[in-house]
């Protein structure tokens, strides 16, 4: 949306420039068709779903040979809510929170670690880690049975932190629970440092496939807005790996 107002912005410019007038409209027009085309929401689904379906979800009796789960940050909001109210405020990523919680209570040789810290540019002073300490603790989880990495901005980051914190124990086998189009760049990221991890995709978006008559600016731009976020974030990694 920031460049396309750049993008209109110039346009008006040119309309102030007679030998441009035609270009300017031309612009203009085009912006529109674009802003329209955002609303499909069957576009920016087409680009999540290949990230979503690379990795299937265990089956159940796959959990006991795991020893336990390691769970990314990015399911908790802005923590003023939770200072004003004392609430841990969930996203629209919640099931990275609510599925952990159920594994653990079916299971319950599982461990937990959670990695967290704060990415925000202004900090807020308290930490995803913080806030998922206390959402654990309302869910009745065992917390002798958790562990916490409260310093990563990023999810490259947070591979590398977990790996710190269990040092040899994190070639031993790990669920790796996060968003599932979020899963193809974190699991690259924890075999990098030489986790073993089984990808556990939660927090699904898309389905089998997206009618052309799903259409709401505003969710799509959300979506586009993750779609957009992944794939690059995707590029920069592997080239900076």
């Amino acid at each position: 949306m920031f460049w396309l107002a750049v993008w209109w912005v110039l346009a008006l410019g040119l309309l102030t420039l007679t030998r441009w007038r035609r270009a300017a409209v031309i612009m203009l027009w085009s912006g529109l068709v674009v802003l329209g085309l955002l609303g499909l929401r069957a576009i920016p689904d087409a680009l999540l779903r290949p990230l979503e379906n690379r990795y299937p979800v265990p089956v159940a009796e796959a959990m006991d040979r795991h020893v336990g789960i390691i769970v990314l940050g990015g399911a908790l909001q802005h923590p003023d809510s939770f200072v004003a109210h004392g609430q841990v405020p969930l996203g629209e990523a919640a099931e990275r929170m609510t599925v952990p919680v159920g594994l653990m209570r079916k299971h319950p040789r599982l461990e937990l670690v959670f990695s967290g810290g704060e990415g925000r540019l202004l900090t807020t002073g308290v930490t995803e880690s913080e806030l998922a300490k206390v959402f654990f603790e309302q869910q009745g989880l065992d917390m002798a049975r958790v562990r916490w990495e409260d310093g990563s901005r990023t999810t490259r980051e947070n591979a590398q932190q977990v790996a710190k914190l269990l040092g040899n124990r994190c070639q031993q086998p790990w669920l790796l629970v996060t968003s599932a189009w979020h899963m193809p760049r974190s699991m690259a990221e924890f075999e990098a440092v030489g986790c073993k991890v089984t990808p556990y995709p939660v927090d699904f978006r898309t389905g089998d496939a997206t009618p052309l008559t799903e259409y709401s600016l505003a969710h799509s731009l959300l979506r586009w807005q993750t779609a957009l976020h992944e794939w690059l974030g995707m590029l920069v990694y592997g080239l900076t790996r």
